[in-house]
């Protein structure tokens, strides 16, 4: 039985001393550790609350970037349609008054030549016509230098004037 008085003593005296023990703890440190694991707790409560927050934040720029950017592409295409419009206008614009211009230039030219060609033929009539008078006169001249030559004429100018 000693054996068991022995044991029985040690195991009060642990039990007794775990229980104080824990009186101890109870007062001083469980309150003060259960505060740092409620407040570590509510840390990363307010962590993942700012990382969702961000995350939801960052969705949204995400998607006014996406639509910004369908903005500026849509933008760009207007611009870039509009520029080629305007340079099918420009071009032909310049098309249809180069043409005009030289529709211009080619009637000019023409109503040139037409005026310098008249000129030319009326030119031409004049000299052959002064060469005619010029031959005719010194045809004239060589039949009327002899006297019977000329009363030859004379006859036969005036045979023709009473025939007609």
């Amino acid at each position: 039985m000693d054996l068991v008085t022995p044991g029985f003593g040690l195991v009060f005296w642990t039990g007794l001393t775990f229980i104080f023990l824990l009186l101890i703890l109870k007062k001083f440190a469980w309150k003060p550790i259960l505060g740092a694991v409620s407040e570590r707790e509510e840390s990363i409560k307010n962590a993942l609350k700012s990382a969702e927050e961000a995350r939801a934040e960052m969705q949204n720029l995400q998607s006014d970037n996406e639509r910004i950017l369908k903005e500026a592409r849509a933008e760009r295409d207007l611009l870039l349609k509009e520029a080629r419009e305007m340079k099918a206008n420009v071009i032909d614009s310049a098309k249809t008054e180069a043409q005009t211009q030289a529709a211009s230039i080619i009637r000019q030219a023409q109503a040139t030549i037409e005026s310098e060609k008249q000129a030319a033929v009326a030119d031409f009539k004049n000299q052959v016509a002064q060469l005619s008078i010029e031959i005719a006169e010194k045809v004239v001249k060589s039949e009327l230098s002899e006297k019977d030559k000329q009363f030859k004429m004379v006859k036969s100018l005036l045979q023709d004037v009473t025939l007609k």
